[in-house]
């Protein structure tokens, strides 16, 4: 670490993105890299706290140890400091460009002056230097047990587990039902934040290399039955993800151009990969007034993929009030801050709008042209949250695509479900016990599929948690 004090003296800055007139004219990823004086001059400016909620509770999931890491890079001990970033971090090269960092929402430096140290670049900085340098390499395991393993879905979640269950010698399996494993990795985040050949493949490479079969193409549930996996693997983990989307079933929903999100999303990474689509339907944006309902995650990547798709007007809706500029009392540090912010599809341009809730869509010939709408006062009182509507506030906006937006339900539904007779929660999720096992034995669960619709660095944490009782219970069952 640098001089006492440093973190007083020295701004945050990260690198300068590129150009949002020009980017958008490409897939190309948007975020450059830090160079290494950069990540040096941000890295001491940690403080070092006695208590550092940057990898607690509040912080990153996966408990990485930043402080000690931003150490060794403030020092220039690039090896050593990627050496402790990978006791804990699974996959940097991904949490580094897709994370939203609730290690610096947490982090003192915030809480002092809002200019958080940058953990989220210094990490990407250390993935790079890692792969450039053959610190990150494919590591498998030097003895072999003879347990076999079966992980449905191959997102953030099942190749966590597949990583930890592998690197403890067992025999492990991912079974994909696309073309290509990533999961979400590959087909929900669009590239221009995540790059499907040089992030996502090159992590599948080195997995492969570890030992790990990869089976695509295979849908569990309708190529290969669940009895199946039960008879010829050990145990089996459930990684699908929540993929159900939450519907609007509001009058005109059955319309032609109104789509869930993933829909959209998933055939533009289709597309660019060169894969044929599921069918001929027109989900492109070129040329059309679009309407995304949402405005989460999955809304600006609606939005940054409609810009590039060459949408000529973009309109995104949230039924909810603009969050403040601030923390509120309600939110203190060091919890996530619950603030208004500008995501980087959103810096390309788009017409936000809050507090609208839509009514009907609308068209001619079966093909939508617009949505009816009407503002709402969000209400929060003793019975809970309500959107009441504004009196003599309807209204309509013009629209030749619809993207709805607004979440998700859990997993999806298949026939492994009545098959393990797995038991949901009250959420729709597969409910699990404090091993991670399912109702059915020896059937485990990780990731969005038995917490809900979440960050890409909570399905990995709750994966390697998965993977530690997997382990165990292969233990358990050895003769």
């Amino acid at each position: 670490m640098g001089s006492a004090g440093e973190f007083k003296t020295i701004p945050r800055e990260v690198p300068t993105s590129r150009d949002p007139k020009t980017r958008v004219k490409d897939f190309n990823e948007i975020h450059p890299t830090a160079n290494d004086e950069l990540a040096k001059t941000q890295a001491i400016r940690c403080m070092e706290c006695g208590i550092p909620y940057c990898h607690d509770d509040f912080g990153c999931p996966l408990e990485n140890l930043i402080p000690e890491w931003n150490h060794l890079v403030g020092l220039g001990k690039w090896e050593e400091a990627v050496e402790r970033m990978l006791e804990t971090d699974t996959f940097p090269e991904f949490t580094g460009k897709i994370c939203p960092a609730p290690c610096e929402g947490s982090c003192t430096m915030g809480h002092y002056n809002d200019q958080p140290v940058t953990i989220r670049q210094i990490e990407l900085v250390l993935a790079d230097k890692g792969f450039e340098n053959g610190w990150i390499k494919p590591q498998p395991p030097l003895q072999r047990t003879d347990k076999k393993v079966a992980i449905i879905g191959s997102g953030p979640a099942g190749l966590a587990a597949a990583f930890y269950l592998n690197r403890s010698g067992h025999n492990v399996t991912i079974y994909e039902k696309e073309k290509r494993a990533g999961g979400l990795l590959t087909y929900g985040i669009p590239n221009y934040k995540l790059d499907k050949i040089e992030i996502v493949l090159r992590r599948i490479q080195f997995l492969e290399k570890e030992g790990i079969v990869f089976k695509t193409n295979v849908d569990i549930g309708e190529d290969i039955s669940g009895k199946y996996l039960k008879k010829h693997f050990d145990a089996i983990v459930i990684a699908i993800g929540a993929e159900h989307p939450r519907d609007l079933p509001i009058k005109g929903r059955d319309i032609d151009g109104v789509h869930y999100a993933m829909e959209f999303l998933s055939r533009q990474s289709k597309t660019l990969a060169g894969e044929s689509l599921p069918n001929d339907i027109d989900i492109s944006a070129k040329g059309k007034t679009v309407v995304i309902i949402g405005g989460g995650d999955t809304g600006s990547d609606c939005l940054g993929t409609s810009h590039r798709q060459g949408a000529k007007e973009i309109i995104q809706l949230e039924i909810t009030p603009p969050p403040p500029e601030a923390r509120a009392e309600s939110n203190p540090w060091p919890n996530w801050p619950l603030i208004y912010r500008t995501s980087s599809s959103q810096k390309e341009g788009c017409d936000r709008q809050f507090n609208v809730m839509t009514k009907e869509f609308f068209g001619d010939n079966g093909k939508v042209e617009g949505i009816r709408c009407v503002k709402v006062e969000m209400i929060i009182d003793e019975k809970g949250m309500r959107f009441d509507e504004v009196p003599n506030s309807d209204f309509e906006i013009k629209a030749d695509l619809v993207l709805l937006a607004m979440g998700f339900l859990g997993p999806k539904k298949n026939k492994i479900f009545e098959e393990f007779d797995l038991e949901l929660d009250a959420r729709s999720n597969i409910k699990v016990n404090d091993q991670m096992m399912t109702s059915a034995d020896g059937v485990f669960c990780s990731g969005d599929a038995t917490t809900g619709q979440s960050l890409v660095v909570r399905a990995i944490a709750s994966a390697k948690n998965c993977a530690s009782k997997v382990d165990a219970y292969l233990a358990s069952i050895t003769v």
